[in-house]
């Protein structure tokens, strides 16, 4: 009896291993499964059901030098370059109001079209008829759904 009084015996342990055998098929055979969240649609609209929200994130830049002429915004729902497909072409609204009434209202628009997507994560280059003032980075724009490629 060189044992110490807490070790188990051999016999307790094989009948342990098989008792734990037969709960883990147990919990593998079982049909459970945890649910997936369901995946966002890559075309949430808003208001009119004509546009998809998106954000600007800044401008097309290397270490040095920046294109101020293309802005990079990244598009609610849209989580990799293949689902990005579908916005090229479209028409983008940056939505802003101003200090000054013109025309009987304070709210303007500055408007673009997706040109190309940019990296794997969704995001999409977009070139504005006026470029975009720094206060836009961060701010909302509207991808429209049109002019329609199907």
């Amino acid at each position: 009896m060189s044992s110490t009084p807490f070790a188990p015996s051999r016999a307790a342990l094989s009948v342990l291993c098989s008792a734990l055998v037969l709960v883990l098929a147990a919990v593998l055979a079982s049909p459970r499964r945890r649910p997936q969240p369901p995946r966002p649609t890559p075309c949430r609209t808003y208001a009119s059901g004509l546009y998809a929200k998106g954000r600007v994130t800044g401008q097309q830049r290397g270490k040095r030098n920046v294109r101020t002429n293309t802005n990079l915004v990244q598009i609610e729902g849209v989580a990799d370059a293949k689902e990005a497909q579908f916005y090229l072409g479209k028409r983008i609204a940056y939505v802003y109001t101003a200090q000054k009434e013109v025309g009987g209202s304070k709210v303007r628009v500055i408007w673009g079209k997706v040109t190309r997507p940019h990296g794997k994560s969704g995001m999409v280059r977009a070139q504005f008829r006026r470029n975009l003032p720094p206060k836009a980075f961060g701010q909302s724009v509207r991808i429209m759904l049109y002019p329609s490629n199907i």
